[in-house]
């Protein structure tokens, strides 16, 4: 076990401070020789500190040499004397000092992001030693969209835990842009989303999963609809439950409505809480929503919601597992994405299956 716990360690430090290292030597010499960026390497693992980079973070929170020095219960010549340090390692400076205080320049903002991505991961290496050494499992902390989450997060989850009980397992749902950024910062292990969605898709490593169709819904409660298709037209009289604007969906709902020839509702109600939805939908026989079919089918066996037959123009998204590159994942995530790709695989034989039956019905 010790060495086990050994090994993790040293995979987990030599790969943040791989990715660290070589993203900062590129940006100091951005196109510099490869002994540049060789020598910038070699200066940083002999000298760099991890105090010296809690530094920088206190720096980047404060926005002043003094109260980053009081934080970090330095005195303030000691705080000066690292930061010079830091800065001659990277033969730039890293703060513009104005009025406001000191803000990070280029270089600094990257410097700071690899140094809040290395702290996060270090104590979170802390604790899954922690875990490991006292008899538990270990952590995972997964983020996934909303669609994603019955019929693939869920399942896999399941097997994982039911295998691994003593392994701690964290599930964040939010959108695809704000969970890579927990994703950067080394907040989460994975995310099952969508990474076509950051400014630099490239830094991940993406696998496809599945598609997220979508639905129309009005509550239980609604009287069914005379048709066998419903356009958006015919739902005018219909009060709308939408995502607030930042949300993926709000933006498929503009198209969708544009698409038809129809203006945003007015004065809708906005909310990012599928259960906050449900339960208008369910109070409210006026009320209608857009969400993921995964997400409906619960409700609609339930008799919570009911589908309206409208037939989407937007192509379905998909989603997928979202790592970063040159990270290291632990053996729970790496377990948790085999599963992810074990469901994918007995999903498209179901579907398979389906296609098969059906030709041969017709046959």
């Amino acid at each position: 076990m010790n060495v086990s716990v050994a090994h993790y360690t040293a995979a987990c430090v030599a790969g943040i401070l791989n990715s660290f290292h070589l993203v900062i030597a590129f940006t100091t010499h951005p196109v510099g020789p490869r002994h540049a960026m060789k020598d910038t390497l070699n200066v940083l693992l002999s000298r760099l500190r991890m105090k010296q980079l809690q530094l920088l973070i206190a720096l980047d929170d404060h926005t002043s040499l003094h109260k980053a020095a009081g934080a970090m219960s330095m005195t303030q010549s000691a705080a000066s004397k690292a930061l010079q340090e830091l800065e001659s390692m990277f033969e730039a400076p890293l703060f513009e000092r104005s009025k406001s205080g000191m803000i990070p320049n280029q270089l600094g903002h990257c410097v700071i992001r690899y140094a809040r991505l290395l702290a996060t991961d270090l104590a979170a290496l802390c604790g899954d030693v922690a875990e490991i050494r006292s008899g538990r499992g270990g952590r995972l902390a997964i983020g996934a969209i909303m669609g994603a989450i019955p019929e693939c997060v869920v399942p896999a989850l399941n097997d994982l835990h039911a295998g691994q009980p003593g392994l701690s397992i964290e599930v964040m749902e939010d959108t695809s842009a704000r969970m890579l950024l927990q994703l950067d910062e080394g907040r989460l292990d994975l995310v099952i989303g969508r990474a076509a969605v950051a400014a630099d898709p490239s830094k991940y490593h993406y696998q496809p999963l599945a598609d997220e169709p979508l639905s129309v819904v009005v509550g239980f409660g609604h009287p069914p609809l005379p048709r066998k298709e419903v356009k958006l037209r015919d739902l005018a009289g219909h009060r709308w439950v939408m995502y607030p604007s930042h949300m993926p969906l709000h933006a498929l709902l503009e198209r969708e409505m544009d698409l038809a020839g129809l203006e945003m509702p007015d004065n809708p109600i906005s909310t990012a809480s599928t259960f906050v939805t449900v339960a208008l939908l369910q109070r409210s026989a006026d009320l209608v929503t857009l969400l993921p079919i995964a997400i409906a089918t619960l409700f609609v066996k339930q008799k919570m919601l009911r589908f309206v037959p409208v037939k989407l123009k937007s192509p379905s998204q998909t989603f997928g597992i979202v790592t970063r590159k040159g990270g290291v994942l632990s053996p729970a995530a790496e377990q948790f994405i085999g599963l992810l790709r074990g469901g994918k695989e007995r999903q498209q034989g179901a579907q398979w299956e389906k296609q098969g039956a059906r030709k041969q019905k017709t046959a």
